[in-house]
C-alpha cells in the first residue's frame, strides 16, 4: 500500500516557478502510474498531469501544457511537478496520487493520495 507525501508548495509571484515533489513509501512504487491533481476552495479536484510507471508516457491538462512538466525517479521513489510561468489561477492545493495500471485523468480512478501541498500564486 503506497504512502505519499507532497512537498515544495509555497507562495510565489506570478511568472515564477515552483517544483513540487511527492515521496512514496512502500515497495511497489515503480509499478504505479502517478498523477498530480489540484483543488481550489469550492471547486472540483482537477487533473493536472500524469506519468506512466516507466515514465514513457505523460499527459497534461490543457491549462498547464507547456508550463508544467511531470517526471519521476523510480530509484528514489519520487515524482515531481516542475511548474513554470505560474499564474494566479494555478493557486490550489496540489495532490499526488498513485494507481496501478495505465495513466488516467479521472481522480476517482486513483487508489492512493497524499495530503496535499498548498501553492499560492500572487499577482
Amino acid at each position: 500500500q503506497a504512502q505519499l507525501v507532497e512537498s515544495g508548495g509555497g507562495l510565489v509571484q506570478a511568472g515564477g516557478s515552483l517544483r513540487l515533489s511527492c515521496a512514496a513509501s512502500g515497495r511497489t512504487f515503480s509499478s504505479y502510474s502517478m498523477g498530480w491533481f489540484r483543488q481550489a476552495p469550492g471547486k472540483e479536484r482537477d487533473f493536472v498531469a500524469a506519468i506512466s510507471s516507466t515514465g514513457s508516457t505523460t499527459r497534461y491538462a490543457d491549462s498547464v501544457k507547456g508550463r508544467f512538466t511531470i517526471s519521476r525517479d523510480n530509484a528514489k521513489n519520487t515524482v515531481a511537478l516542475q511548474m513554470n510561468s505560474l499564474k494566479p489561477e494555478d493557486t490550489a492545493v496540489y495532490y499526488c496520487a498513485a494507481r496501478r495500471s495505465s495513466i488516467v485523468v479521472t481522480a476517482s480512478w486513483y487508489d492512493y493520495w497524499g495530503q496535499g501541498t498548498q501553492v499560492t500564486v500572487s499577482s
